[in-house]
């Protein structure tokens, strides 16, 4: 999910909803066919992207690793409830282009865990499909 590092939330079930608009800048400004893929295929997009992953039978379930913090300090052991919103969204904008045959990505995302915004990442992606 975008906004976060990887494995924000880990387990055998998951649901994620994406919505992400693209708007072709340059095509649709220019309004007629140019010479450089470069410039044809250029897309400004803005996203949002909501979802969780569990272990047991629902999100919330104690099974859930992100519920629990275990510490153990030698005969001591403490489990700690943290009690952790499991449903994670995260938002943002970005640029799409290609490149000698490569689509190109940027974005800047940002999430939100326990309802709080988190800092932004930066993604950069080259693949050869959108």
């Amino acid at each position: 999910m975008r906004g976060f590092s990887q494995n924000i939330r880990n387990g055998n079930s998951f649901a994620l909803i994406n919505s992400e608009i693209r708007w072709p800048v340059i095509s649709y400004l220019v309004n007629r066919p140019l010479n450089s893929d470069f410039l044809a295929s250029l897309q400004l997009n803005g996203f949002f992207d909501i979802g969780t992953a569990w272990t047991g039978s629902s999100p919330y379930s104690d099974e859930n690793a992100y519920n629990t913090d275990t510490i153990s300090n030698g005969p001591i052991t403490l489990i700690i409830d943290k009690d952790k919103e499991p449903i994670v969204a995260g938002y943002g904008f970005g640029v799409r282009s290609r490149i000698l045959g490569y689509f190109i990505r940027c974005d800047w995302a940002w999430g939100i865990e326990n309802y709080t915004v988190l800092p932004k990442i930066f993604y950069l992606s080259i693949s050869l499909d959108f």
